[in-house]
């Protein structure tokens, strides 16, 4: 489940999050610490639950199944009771498979693909086991990350759309630089009548920058007000789901 170690902090909340749902249940903790994903959206396949079934039965790996049926229980609880029987049954399938291949490496002498077999089978059981308590936790931590991922991706659509105002406004006093540059040159070829013409429109045109610039200026102020705004919400939002899972 940990696998971004860029993202050491938000794995650590994200840890405590799943520490919290799971409470004293360490053996739920565990299990769900290796099945669970960060970002579900990324790690999980796309490919339908039907054909990554199917795939699992050929190749005897049904973690992506798995995955899949898990995630799409907690996204549809009218059918949960369904999907726990999907899972049971990917369970009973993958203890089949693995116990075959156990007792094959077992007989080649390979104690530690055995052994690592061994451990897969107990996961399995505890999966078969526990489904409903995992799809319970799983439900309540997709959904929260699944929030704060479109957090997440609203920030940073945010965040771009602030740096192209900024680009925008380099642009813009780059242009009003290269204008005056070609004003100043023109004035040096015109008479006295016209030079004192363009003087004063050079004038209104400064006049004009600046009221340009300060109007980009709030706009940038306004802007990083806002997104302090959103960020205090968010917060707020994410202390309230918090009181609510623990039934404050």
């Amino acid at each position: 489940m940990w696998k971004k170690k860029e993202e050491k902090e938000e794995e650590k909340e994200e840890e405590n999050l799943l520490k919290e749902l799971c409470g004293d249940d360490a053996k739920l903790y565990y299990f769900l610490s290796d099945y669970l994903y960060l970002n579900p959206l990324a790690g999980i396949s796309e490919k339908d639950l039907d054909i990554l079934t199917e795939e699992a039965g050929k190749s005897g790996n049904f973690r992506p199944a798995v995955d899949k049926a898990i995630f799409e229980g907690t996204q549809n609880p009218q059918d949960r009771a369904r999907y726990i029987k999907v899972i049971q049954n990917l369970a009973l399938k993958a203890i089949n498979a693995m116990e075959q291949e156990k007792e094959k490496v077992e007989k080649e002498g390979l104690t530690d693909r055995a052994a690592s077999l061994g451990k897969g089978i107990g996961n399995h059981k505890f999966m078969s086991e526990r489904t409903e308590d995992i799809i319970n936790v799983a439900s309540k931590f997709y959904n929260e990350e699944l929030v704060e991922l479109g957090e997440d991706a609203r920030r940073e659509a945010r965040g771009k759309e602030r740096q192209r105002a900024k680009s925008d406004e380099s642009r813009a006093v780059e242009l009003e630089k290269v204008r005056r540059e070609a004003r100043k040159k023109e004035r040096g070829k015109m008479g006295r009548k016209e030079k004192r013409e363009a003087e004063k429109q050079d004038k209104r045109e400064e006049l004009a920058a600046e009221e340009r610039k300060g109007a980009r200026e709030e706009e940038r102020k306004e802007a990083e007000r806002e997104e302090s705004r959103i960020g205090e919400l968010e917060k707020t939002e994410r202390e309230a789901r918090k009181k609510e899972r623990r039934g404050d």
